[in-house]
This record gives C-alpha cells, structure tokens and sequence, in this order.
C-alpha cells in the first residue's frame, strides 16, 4: 500500500525529546514535499512541520518554532522530526503525508491538501 509508515513516539516527561521517523512505504518520497501533522484528542489535524523535496526548505507551525527540527533522507526515503523541549501540549498522534495539492501544510485546512497517510505513532508528554 501507498502510504507512510511512522514510528520513534512513546512516552516522555516535560522537557524531554523524541525523534520520529517517517518512511515511505513503496513509492519514493523524494518526489513531494512532505508535512508532519498532529491530532490531539478532541481536537481537529493540525500541521506541525513540512519539508520540500530537496530539504533546502523547511516552515513550522508556531507553537513548536524553536523546538522541532524536520529533515530528510531521500536515500533512504525516510523523513524526520527532532522534538526536544517537549510540553504536555505536544501530546498527540503524529502523522506524516505528501503534499498532493500545492500549499503549506500549515493553516486551517491545511491537511487537506496532503495524503498518503499513516497510522501515526503516539506521542505522549506527561510526568
């Protein structure tokens, strides 16, 4: 199946840090910019970080400015999310995708414009 396949979450404290990967399950992501995107509990898919194809750019959302990192491995199709300085407000289910409509990831709405989701990997901040 077409998809991403994300792992690296679990438990953390405040404070901590998590690195997360996203790899590409048969086809090569190389080709699309990619977006990592969270959903917390009751509330509604959110970008968090998105990549072009080269890697040369890269745009966060906000509240993670400063704290996350995203990069590539096109060689190994993979793409990655460094989290450190983690806040009990990061807790959510992490999903990667590629951008299949021209735009950013972040935004209202953003999400729509993206697909070949995975079944996300939990990230949970608490002490």
């Amino acid at each position: 199946q077409l998809q991403f396949v994300e792992s690296g979450g679990g438990l953390v404290q405040p404070g901590g840090s998590l690195r997360l990967s996203c790899a590409a399950s048969q086809f090569s992501s190389e080709y699309y910019n990619v977006g990592w995107f969270r959903q917390a509990p009751g509330k509604a898919r959110e970008g968090v970080s998105c990549i072009s194809r080269s890697g040369g750019t890269a745009a966060y959302a906000d509240s993670v400015k400063g704290r996350f990192t995203i990069s590539r491995d096109n060689v190994k199709n993979t793409v990655y999310l460094e989290m450190h300085s983690l806040k009990p407000e990061d807790t959510a289910v992490y999903y990667c995708a590629i951008e299949v409509l021209p735009g950013s990831c972040l935004g209202t709405g953003a999400d729509e414009r993206y697909g070949r989701w995975g079944q996300g990997t939990q990230v949970t901040v608490s002490s």
